[in-house]
């Protein structure tokens, strides 16, 4: 079985999958679980906003799921936190007052939010950590296999450098927010690929995953390191990679060096296509997120044999231990695997990418 570390705060939790089959329908989580019918509703708590994903994709996929689910009965209370951990626990709070029936919860500040969950838990409402796992008393978590989301960008990077890539090439890591435990499992993955391939010649933790802050930071980098001398940049996700590049076009860099993001946000998919950010990791929202709807409401219905089919894997956080989890799979997005990532999956269109700006770039990789 592979196990993947998953830093959070000084703590460590490890992560092993689960054998085939499904689990035992019975346990601490699930006695806590109240039972209803089909008008649920679902509190939604996502983090922030500088990522465009959490309204374009996750609030209304997992708000039409629920629907489906639900024969249009069931809805969700939706609140973005836009990067304020203290705005989040206010939401948290709110939804625990509003009575809901289950909680999605994608966290600024994983330890932060521990004590609301504890509230949260107290008032007989479940938890599923969504995206980013929380610590508290939670029911269940659902995110992507984040460590191989890094190493997919780490070895994306060394694919772009050539098989030449060696020490003597230099290259900066932007990694994302220090209060985010995913951020701690990117980077990881990321330096497991890339640790003793080449050197790392500067690296910084982004606070809130902000682009202006990657910018800062990038800008930084150039100042100690040389414009010339950047072999190759790990940027975190699409938005911070957008900073990077500003940086690097302001210090008076032509040719930008290979950079990698994560999410495929719209305006990086057409970086990609126009070559100034190597690579971007595609997750499928619509996997994760509907996995997520599914898991909310069969928790809260009770219906304990389909929430152990679709939690199969195991999650040990810093409080709690062998949490019920799901784990969706991820792929890298290059000018190559363009068609057969978001264009396949309906995530957008050869005309939403291929705007007046791209359209001969797009032409040249067959786009049109």
């Amino acid at each position: 079985m592979r196990r993947i570390a998953i830093a959070v705060a000084a703590s460590t939790m490890t992560l092993s999958l689960a054998g085939c089959g499904v689990l035992d329908a019975t346990g601490d989580g699930a006695s806590a679980s109240p039972t209803k019918g089909d008008d649920v509703t679902i509190g939604l708590l996502l983090p922030e906003k500088a990522n465009t994903r959490y309204d374009k994709f996750d609030y209304p996929i997992i708000k039409n799921k629920v629907a489906e689910l639900t024969h249009k009965k069931g809805k969700v209370e939706y609140a973005n936190a836009d990067a304020d951990a203290a705005r989040q626990a206010g939401q948290l709070q709110q939804m625990i007052d509003d009575k809901v029936d289950v909680i999605l919860l994608d966290a600024v500040d994983s330890h932060a939010i521990a004590g609301q969950v504890k509230k949260a838990k107290d008032a007989g409402i479940p938890v599923i950590a969504y995206d980013r796992l929380a610590e508290g008393p939670i029911d269940a978590y659902i995110s992507f296999d984040n460590e191989l989301v890094g190493e997919v960008q780490g070895r994306s990077l060394l694919e772009a450098l050539g098989s030449n890539a060696d020490t003597s090439d230099k290259v900066v890591m932007v990694n994302g927010s220090p209060t985010d435990p995913n951020a701690k499992q990117f980077k990881q993955g990321a330096l497991s690929e890339l640790n003793g391939k080449v050197t790392i010649a500067d690296t910084f933790d982004t606070p809130d995953w902000k682009p202006e802050n990657a910018q800062a930071e990038m800008t930084e980098a150039i100042n100690k390191i040389g414009k010339n001398n950047i072999a190759g940049v790990y940027a975190a996700n699409d938005g911070m990679a957008g900073g990077v590049i500003k940086a690097l076009k302001a210090a008076g860099v032509t040719s930008l060096p290979p950079i990698t993001g994560q999410d495929s946000e719209l305006d990086a998919v057409q970086r990609v296509v126009d070559g100034e950010q190597y690579m971007s990791v595609y997750k499928s929202y619509p996997d994760e997120a509907e996995a997520a709807a599914q898991m909310a409401v069969t928790k809260v219905q009770g219906k304990d044999i389909q929430f152990d089919a679709l939690t199969q894997d195991k999650v040990d956080s810093p409080t709690t231990k062998d949490i019920p989890s799901k784990l969706v799979q991820v792929s890298a997005l290059t000018k190559d695997s363009i068609k057969d990532t978001v264009l396949a999956d309906g995530i957008y269109t050869i005309g939403e990418i291929c705007t007046a700006k791209y359209k001969a770039a797009c032409a040249a990789i067959g786009l049109k």
